[in-house]
């Protein structure tokens, strides 16, 4: 795996990060991290704090939050989102494995990315 996962609330699923931690992948859990119930943006600041990429099923808030963040100069480890319910927790795993083959830490930074069967 190129890069750390951080899986936040509302894409959380025990199949999702069982299946990839099988796999290798190095992922923390909102529940991992005691951030359950914060808002979004301290998600994605404690995922930046710890070099990990957040994937969330919450499309259009970390759309805006990744603009907010880029127009104000600061910086993120890297947003990978899913519309609910489009990917099975399998497809998620094997296009979350495909992009990390595919991309190391450093090229997600500042980066969104939306996860396509």
């Amino acid at each position: 795996m190129a890069f750390k996962l951080y899986i936040d609330e509302d894409a959380m699923s025990h199949a999702l990060v069982q299946g990839l931690r099988a796999r290798g992948v190095d992922v923390a859990t909102v529940f991992e991290a005691e951030l359950t119930g914060e808002d979004d943006e301290p998600q994605l600041v404690f995922a930046t704090e710890q070099e990990r990429v957040l994937y969330s099923y919450n499309v259009e808030y970390f759309c805006k939050l990744h603009s907010t963040f880029l127009q104000q100069g600061r910086q993120h480890a890297g947003i990978i989102v899913v519309h609910r319910l489009k990917l099975s927790i399998g497809k998620q795993i094997s296009g979350l494995l495909k992009l990390a083959n595919s991309r190391n830490s450093e090229e997600m930074k500042n980066t969104l990315e939306f996860l396509h069967e």
